[in-house]
């Protein structure tokens, strides 16, 4: 297949499967005698991993190391499930962070009383640049 058929079968942009392929997350593929970049099977489940992986938030550095892990079966799958925990565990962190963000803006939203901009208790929290 051509790159505009595996885009569209994974749901992918040109340039991102160009990306990929630049920076080895994804096999070059053989070229048709007319230039054309020529896809197979392999080249759609490599894309489809790593779509898989950014969509759970894996970093780029943690794909490669999930794909270096990946190419020997026999091998324990310790490192795989330490790696996934420590991305769960930033997931986490990130979460709290979030909540505690949600939190602040949930309080400077309901200390507002809608009424002068001269009163306004979130430009006086934010450290207003008007004056």
């Amino acid at each position: 297949m051509q790159i505009g058929q595996l885009a569209t079968r994974t749901e992918t942009k040109v340039e991102t499967i160009r990306y990929y392929e630049r920076i080895g997350l994804l096999a070059a593929p053989p070229r048709s005698p007319s230039g054309y970049r020529q896809y197979g099977q392999d080249h759609l489940r490599q894309l489809m991993f790593v779509r898989h992986c950014r969509d759970l938030g894996f970093s780029i550095g943690e794909i490669r190391s999930l794909q270096a892990l990946a190419h020997d079966p026999r091998q324990s799958c310790a490192e795989i499930t330490a790696l996934a925990e420590a991305h769960l565990s930033e997931v986490r962190s990130k979460l709290a962070g979030l909540r505690r963000l949600e939190r602040t803006l949930g309080r400077l939203i309901t200390s507002c009383d809608g009424r002068r901009v001269a009163d306004c208790q979130i430009l006086k929290e934010l450290g207003s640049i008007g004056g």
